[in-house]
């Protein structure tokens, strides 16, 4: 069984869904040649879980990443371009993000631009640095359509953020969170539509209520059951399914 990716960059993979991302990436019969696990802090202490994985699997290479500013991103961009060795990248996983609980009376002009940076402006910046080697990587594919094991931009939202849903799912207002989300799942239409030509799959994920530090324990879902359908779900992407916005079990959402 061939791997998802031969080369792949997932943000945020400290904690929470993005380290499982990198766990069963890597722990898979056929893993990926790289896996460039990204975070703000990778040798901290926030990144211990990570750096165990590193120095157990050759295929994790830490890279130093911090989505909302740019000269990180571009530092990040010519270290994993060092690494590739002339390759390109297949697959990049935005999986950075912020959560907040604001509603209309607490949620301040602050609060709410550091989420929309953080959450839109993020994955914007890291997709547009890294474009180049994802586009080599799409060259450098012997396959007709579209993949994740061709060329792919991931985009981590939530059925939060879908407009339709808001009136079934408010809970919470969230007012910043929802309002990245819905964003974010523009962004990702926009770049399906702009990188189609080119060869570049794009689609937005919603992961499930998961147990994480941003879901709380109050979660149904695990994290390994969360991206393990992910998993799945990335595997059978294609140019069907560029632009769409689809749960970890696969089903499509309204925008």
């Amino acid at each position: 069984m061939a791997p998802l990716a031969r080369n792949v960059l997932v943000t945020g993979s400290n904690r929470g869904i993005g380290l499982e991302l990198v766990r069963q990436l890597v722990e898979n019969p056929d893993p990926p040649e790289h896996i460039f696990a990204t975070c703000r802090d990778p040798d901290g202490p926030r990144g211990e879980a990570l750096q165990e994985l590193a120095a157990k699997y050759p295929p994790v290479r830490l890279v130093q990443l911090d989505a909302v500013s740019l000269a990180s991103v571009r530092a990040a961009v010519k270290e994993v371009e060092s690494q590739l060795n002339g390759k390109g990248l297949n697959l990049l996983f935005n999986n950075a993000g912020v959560n907040s609980n604001a509603t209309l009376q607490s949620v301040q002009q602050e609060e709410m631009l550091s989420v929309f940076t953080t959450n839109v402006v993020g994955p914007i910046q890291v997709a547009r640095e890294f474009l180049p080697l994802l586009k080599k990587a799409a060259k450098e594919a012997r396959k007709d359509g579209l993949s994740c094991s061709k060329a792919a931009i991931i985009n981590m939202s939530s059925k939060v953020g879908s407009i339709e849903l808001c009136f079934k799912v408010l809970e919470a207002p969230m007012y910043p969170y929802r309002a990245s989300k819905a964003a974010l799942n523009m962004v990702t239409r926009c770049l399906a539509a702009e990188l189609k030509d080119a060869e570049i799959l794009c689609t937005a994920i919603h992961p499930g209520w998961v147990k994480t530090d941003m879901g709380t324990e109050k979660a149904p879902l695990t994290v390994e059951c969360s991206v393990q359908g992910i998993l799945n779900v990335l595997a059978s992407l294609s140019q069907a399914t560029t632009g769409v916005f689809l749960d970890w079990e696969g089903k499509s959402l309204p925008w």
